[in-house]
């Protein structure tokens, strides 16, 4: 009963963040969270920066990924030391990796690719976890099982880049193609659901100039398949199939990555097949190579005491400390400006 409830938690908790992102996020007010004056200017204008909403939503994607992460591994019965350890050493490594490889293959230094991260965290997650067992964690020397831990990864990864989408429509990145560019039939299917942006800050004003038009809703989309990925290997994992859920995590959420490039409109760098669905195909096969190598381990899963490992301090401070580092490192828009102008209210004195 337990599982079905935390089951069905993870499904209405997600539908209800895609309804109301997809309703709200495309509209010019939700971009900018907030604006910090930093310097007046000479004609008394004060010059600031910006907040985005795009860090708050990247924020709590992390934030539900990580908390997934605990609750699981807790449930494989992962101490939390060895969580923790994962936890960091995996963002350190991806975080500056959505970054990096943005530069490489994209060409531009201010914008983040969750597609570069997510190949870096694939190719090092099992030598972190190899890493982490050769750790004296204080833990009596318990072991990490690796195909658990890796299918808590992927999954974590499913909900985290499945919420993070809705940091992409608030931004205007990541958009799909006009449906007048589309196939009728597909412009008729998708005309109900298509995104339409405002806003000339957002990427698909100033990139593309496709502010106002209507296009292939491929945010959604995704957000709607990578939930619903992580909700079956959820379940998966907790029936303790551990490489079926880590598989199924992974083949489903890179093949799409492949796929959904043919439907975005953005410059993912350059060719027909571009980099990001070379490293989807890359990472698909290397994580079959992965569940065979690492296959055969075999764990009790404990979802009880996986929530209860949440809820003490420990991990409470490790996930604001999280929150606020991503959001600082992603919210601070480098792309827009702020001009502001303060008065008094005189009928308010």
């Amino acid at each position: 009963m337990e599982q079905v409830t935390f089951i069905i938690s993870l499904t209405a908790v997600s539908a209800a963040y895609l309804i109301w992102g997809m309703t709200t996020l495309p509209h010019e007010r939700w971009q900018v969270a907030a604006a910090v004056p930093l310097r007046k200017g000479g004609d008394g204008h004060w010059h600031g920066v910006n907040l985005t909403w795009y860090g708050i939503l990247t924020a709590n994607a992390y934030l539900a990924a990580v908390l997934l992460s605990l609750i699981l591994m807790g449930a494989a019965g992962i101490s939390l030391r060895a969580i923790m350890a994962l936890v960091v050493l995996l963002l350190v490594c991806c975080v500056p990796a959505s970054r990096l490889v943005a530069q490489v293959v994209e060409k531009k230094s201010n914008t983040f690719t969750v597609g570069g991260a997510v190949f870096v965290g694939t190719l090092i997650a099992p030598w972190v976890v190899t890493l982490v067992n050769n750790i004296p964690l204080g833990d009596r020397g318990v072991p990490v099982p690796v195909l658990p831990a890796l299918a808590v990864i992927s999954i974590a990864y499913a909900f985290g880049e499945g919420f993070g989408r809705l940091a992409c429509v608030s931004f205007g990145c990541c958009y799909g193609k006009p449906l007048s560019c589309c196939h009728p039939t597909v412009a008729r299917l998708a005309s109900p659901v298509a995104l339409v942006f405002t806003g000339k800050t957002k990427k698909i004003a100033y990139a593309s100039g496709l502010d106002g038009v209507k296009v292939l809703p491929v945010q959604g989309i995704t957000y709607l398949l990578y939930t619903a990925t992580g909700v079956v290997s959820t379940l998966l994992f907790l029936q303790g199939a551990y490489g079926a859920a880590f598989l199924t995590a992974l083949i489903i959420t890179q093949l799409w990555r492949v796929c959904s490039e043919f439907l975005r409109d953005d410059h993912r760098g350059a060719g027909k097949f571009s980099a990001y669905q070379m490293m989807g195909v890359v990472a698909v096969v290397y994580g079959i190579w992965v569940a065979r190598y690492f296959g055969g381990e075999s764990v009790v899963c404990d979802l009880s005491a996986g929530i209860a490992g949440v809820w003490n301090p420990v991990p409470l401070l490790m996930m604001e400390a999280i929150w606020v580092a991503i959001f600082l490192y992603t919210g601070l828009s480098r792309v827009t400006g702020a001009r502001m102008s303060f008065h008094v209210e005189p009928e308010k004195i």
